[in-house]
């Protein structure tokens, strides 16, 4: 960036709508651009998923007390948290992507101001209900409640979204991310 500062990638979506996928393909293609962070939860790290840091909740609530999170949110009977670390990764001009919370993005660009850059993922209901009974995790009115809070969490985000199409192949997704970044230059 021009101004010496990095950007924060905000990745929301809903679940199943590949977030995790989406930034694994960062990570790999893009490494060398774009820094994934990894999250701090209260949810064991052998649950499958994101890659993250597994905390009791005893130890959440103490970095927590400590200061050691640049932002934090409960979800889905879970605690998670974006380490202070990245505001230092952002203050080197380090572009930086983290696996975000609709719920929590008001909050985010409190924090982060115009370093915060918003990216959505996003499937169809169809692709979405698809991958969520797939994964086998939760029941059939859990899966609906989810489709229904995809729906309305997709309204009302800013103009500021990138707006990413997960519907097809990652490299897709991955192409159309880039796209957004060469026209931010």
């Amino acid at each position: 960036m021009k101004d010496g500062r990095g950007r924060l990638f905000y990745v929301i979506g809903p679940s199943g709508a590949g977030k995790d996928s989406f930034m694994l393909e960062v990570r790999k293609q893009l490494g060398s651009q774009v820094l994934v962070a990894h999250r701090y939860i209260t949810r064991a790290a052998s649950a499958g998923g994101e890659n993250h840091v597994e905390l009791s909740d005893e130890e959440f609530r103490l970095r927590q007390q400590l200061g050691l999170f640049a932002l934090d949110w409960e979800a889905n009977g879970h605690r998670y948290a974006l380490g202070c670390e990245l505001e230092r990764w952002l203050a080197s001009d380090v572009d930086v992507m983290v696996n975000g919370s609709r719920a929590s993005l008001h909050r985010a660009q409190a924090r982060f101001g115009e370093q915060l850059v918003p990216v959505m993922i996003s499937v169809s209901p169809d692709i979405l209900g698809r991958r969520l009974r797939t994964r086998g995790r939760e029941s059939e009115d859990d899966i609906v409640r989810r489709l229904e809070r995809a729906r309305v969490q997709s309204r009302g985000l800013p103009d500021s979204v990138w707006r990413l199409d997960n519907g097809g192949p990652l490299a897709e997704t991955l192409r159309q991310f880039q796209g957004y970044l060469q026209g931010a230059g």
